[in-house]
C-alpha cells in the first residue's frame, strides 16, 4: 500500500509541476473556451429563451456550464496528452518497470489532470457572479466541488485511457475531435434537447455527459434546470462514469506493452 500511494503522490505532484513550468497550457485551456462563451452567448442571446426559467435566463448564464465542461474537457486532453511524450522520451517506460502497481500509474496522472482542471474551472467560475450565478450556501459549494471532481475525474479517465493506446499526438486529437467534442455539444450544452429533432434528442439523453451538465447546471442555475434529469440520478450517473472510465484506463494500461 505504501508503494501504491507513494507512486500516486509522486505522479500527482509531477503532473502539478510540469504544469507551472508550462503556463501557456493556462492559456490553451481557458481563452478558448471563455471566447467560445462570449462570441456564441452574445451572439444567440438575443434569440434563446431558456427552457423552464420562469423570467427569462440570458444565454450567457445558460451557457456558463457548459463552457465549465469545455475547461475539464480542454485540461483532461492536454494533461493527458503527456503519457504519449512520456512513453517517447522513455519515461513512462522507467515507470511501469518498477514495482508500483500499473493502477497507482494510472491513478497517479488522472488524479494530476483532475486537479488541474478543477483549479482552472474554478478560476472560470468567478466570472459567475458577473452574470447573477452566485453559489452563497456552504452546501451549494460543496454539491459544486463535487459535482467538478466527478466530471474532470472522468473526462480525465477517459481521455487517459484513450491516450495510453495511442502512439502519436496526432492520432491522440483526431480521436479527441471525433469522440469528445460531439459528446460534448451532444450534453445540451449549446442547446437544450427540449426542441431537439427526435432521434437527436434521443442521443442526448444518453449521452452520459448529459447528466453531468446537468448536475453542475443543477448546482449553479437550479431555476434553469427544471425539465433536466433529477440532481440524484445525474450524480450517481456521473459517479458510474468516473468509475468506469478509470477501470478503462486500467485496463488498457495493463494490456498495453510498455513500448
Amino acid at each position: 500500500m505504501s508503494l501504491f500511494l507513494l507512486a500516486v503522490w509522486t505522479l500527482w505532484q509531477r503532473e502539478l509541476v510540469r504544469f507551472y513550468r508550462q503556463p501557456s497550457r493556462v492559456v490553451g485551456a481557458l481563452a478558448p473556451p471563455v471566447l467560445f462563451w462570449l462570441l456564441i452567448g452574445v451572439g444567440l442571446g438575443p434569440s434563446f429563451h431558456a427552457p423552464g426559467a420562469a423570467g427569462g435566463t440570458s444565454y450567457l448564464a445558460w451557457f456558463f456550464p457548459g463552457v465549465v465542461i469545455l475547461i475539464l474537457l480542454f485540461t483532461a486532453i492536454f494533461s493527458e496528452i503527456s503519457i504519449i511524450e512520456d512513453r517517447r522520451e522513455g519515461f513512462l517506460q522507467a515507470v511501469l518497470v518498477s514495482p508500483a502497481p500499473r493502477a497507482s500509474v494510472v491513478l497517479g496522472k488522472v488524479l494530476g489532470g483532475t486537479t488541474l482542471a478543477v483549479l482552472q474551472s474554478v478560476l472560470f467560475l468567478l466570472l459567475g457572479p458577473a452574470i447573477g450565478l452566485r453559489v452563497t450556501s456552504a452546501g451549494a459549494l460543496a454539491v459544486l466541488a463535487v459535482v467538478l471532481i466527478l466530471l474532470a475525474f472522468a473526462l480525465t479517465a477517459l481521455a487517459c485511457a484513450i491516450a495510453w493506446w495511442l502512439d502519436s499526438t496526432q492520432g491522440f486529437h483526431a480521436i479527441m475531435n471525433l469522440f469528445l467534442i460531439p459528446m460534448w455539444l451532444l450534453a445540451g450544452t449549446l442547446f437544450p434537447a427540449e426542441g431537439a429533432p427526435g432521434w437527436l434528442g434521443v442521443v442526448m439523453r444518453v449521452n452520459p455527459l448529459t447528466y453531468g451538465v446537468a448536475a453542475l447546471r443543477r448546482a449553479l442555475a437550479p431555476e434553469s434546470a427544471a425539465d433536466l434529469p433529477g440532481f440524484a440520478v445525474s450524480l450517481a450517473v456521473t459517479a458510474g462514469c468516473a468509475l468506469l472510465a478509470f477501470a478503462a484506463a486500467v485496463w488498457v494500461a495493463s494490456r498495453r506493452p510498455a513500448r
